[in-house]
């Protein structure tokens, strides 16, 4: 993880912890979001309107966890659409393996879809926390480095 720290990490003092409290809250709305959907649609899509409920769920989480990690765990500037797209390709990726999952534990596994979903929330949440680590948010050092490390102070010769 890259970039200057931000409010959350003057609290906790270490930005993996901070990154886990953001990561946990956005877990915690992501799970809301598919509860919310999948109970606002019901079956009235079919048997596999939970697919539909993850979809929607993701978008919203996306954007959410977006704004949550840039301002209180990164605080990077600049490159929104970059950073989002990145941001994206992290959860596409995570969002995939639920795809495939969350049908196999649903109708072979046997379980109800929320339930699933918490189950496979713990998978994603692991290649969530690596990927954003060490992909979304990235900055080339030099950037970090001038960010985060005070000017230097005039020595005497320069005086």
């Amino acid at each position: 993880m890259t970039g200057p720290p931000g409010p959350l990490f003057r609290l906790v003092r270490d930005r993996r912890v901070a990154f886990l409290i953001v990561g946990g809250i956005n877990t915690f709305l992501g799970t809301a979001w598919f509860i919310l959907f999948q109970t606002m649609f019901g079956d009235s899509l079919g048997t596999f309107t939970y697919l539909v409920s993850l979809l929607c769920a993701h978008v919203a989480a996306v954007l959410t966890a977006f704004v949550l990690y840039r301002r209180f765990v990164f605080r990077v500037r600049g490159h929104v659409w970059v950073d989002l797209a990145r941001f994206e390709v992290v959860n596409l990726t995570a969002l995939g393996i639920n795809a495939l999952a969350l049908p196999f534990v649903v109708e072979v596994v046997g379980l109800k879809p929320i339930a699933a979903q918490l189950v496979i929330t713990c998978v994603t949440a692991v290649i969530s926390y690596l990927g954003h680590r060490d992909f979304s948010f990235r900055r080339p050092r030099a950037v970090v480095e001038s960010a985060t490390v005070p000017a230097a102070q005039p020595t005497d010769e320069a005086r």
